[in-house]
């Protein structure tokens, strides 16, 4: 229960709409009382009729006398549709009130307004006594924020669903067929991040593309879900997201220090084990973190020289320092994994 509503008027409106269907209850039982009385008479009045009518065919009593019972009968026979008549009205009656009264039961019902969902409540945006209107417009979350949709117009209290907790993100137009191909394999993931903890990502997967691209940005909206038990994730707050569209396996990585450009393209200097330095032009690939892919021009197992480039010549000999080394070298190598 977030809030109460003054409840005096539906109250009054539902005790009416009561008041009214007992009101038509004790008409329909009138109105049974008095087709169930008719029909007993317009029984009778049958029995006359036959009665007289042969006592008319013998010549006992005069007709006028037998027409006038016919009549009565007739009379009494259209009293009975009547009183039929007045029971279905009855009946009908009884539906609009008792329609009528769940129809105030419900508009009763939204003046305890609860939350539909559970998470944490934000501030408190009206004070007892308030005058509340209906309507207001809602908002929308923009890309990159971790939580849900922004407070809407004539808010009362705004309720944040921490766990498990949407991050909105976009990406460009150019991507969009690559994603989409690798949604229809399977399930994509996301991994989330927040900026001051960039090496533990929650994993979430993807649970909504937009259905068009931004005209003004030319991006498309997307949405991840993930558990947020810790509530480590804040609505409203920026994060890093990666969505992962597929996994090289055995990729060769080198330190993103040793890919240098020269007018050719890309190249590393690998060291050879006479260790001498050799030129090697690389197609690089994704950056991961401090390393990046080597797609082609490097094997796994060869090394690389990461420091100190500028006083590397093809051919010429590098001096190599393992990890742990305290020396300050101004070459090193280091292993592609």
């Amino acid at each position: 229960m977030l809030f109460t509503i003054d409840t005096r008027p539906f109250e009054a409106s539902l005790q009416q709409a009561q008041a009214n269907l007992s009101k038509s209850s004790a008409l329909k039982k009138q109105a049974e009382a008095n087709l169930n009385r008719d029909i007993a008479q317009a029984k009778w009045g049958e029995v006359q009729v036959a009665r007289y009518k042969e006592l008319v065919d013998h010549g006992v009593v005069p007709r006028e006398q037998y027409e006038q019972l016919r009549t009565n009968a007739d009379s009494l026979n259209a009293t009975v549709e009547a009183d039929r008549a007045a029971v279905r009205s009855a009946d009908e009656a009884i539906k609009v009130d008792a329609a009528a009264i769940e129809s105030a039961k419900v508009q009763l019902s939204y003046c305890y307004i609860r939350s539909p969902i559970d998470g944490r409540a934000g501030q408190r945006l009206v004070d007892m006594g308030n005058v509340v209107n209906p309507g207001g417009s809602s908002g929308s979350a923009s890309g990159g924020n971790a939580g849900g949709n922004q407070p809407a117009g004539n808010a009362m209290l705004v309720i944040q669903k921490l766990d498990p907790i949407y991050a909105d993100f976009t990406i460009s137009q150019n991507d969009l067929a690559s994603v989409q191909e690798q949604m229809r394999a399977g399930m994509l993931k996301a991994e989330v991040r927040l900026a001051d903890e960039p090496g533990d990502p929650a994993i979430g997967q993807l649970t909504f593309l937009d259905n068009a691209v931004q005209n003004g940005t030319g991006t498309v909206n997307l949405r991840a879900t993930i558990a947020n038990a810790g509530h480590r994730f804040w609505p409203g707050r920026f994060v890093n997201i990666r969505l992962v569209l597929k996994t090289i396996h055995g990729a060769v990585l080198v330190a993103a220090s040793a890919p240098q450009m020269s007018g050719k393209g890309s190249f590393v200097y690998v060291v050879k084990q006479d260790s001498t330095a050799e030129q090697r032009p690389v197609s690089l690939g994704q950056r991961q973190g401090d390393l990046i892919v080597v797609e082609k021009g490097v094997e796994a197992g060869e090394r690389v020289v990461t420091n100190g480039q500028l006083g590397v010549t093809p051919g010429g000999k590098v001096r190599v320092e393992e990890p742990g080394n305290t020396a300050s070298p101004s070459i090193t190598g280091s292993l592609a994994k």
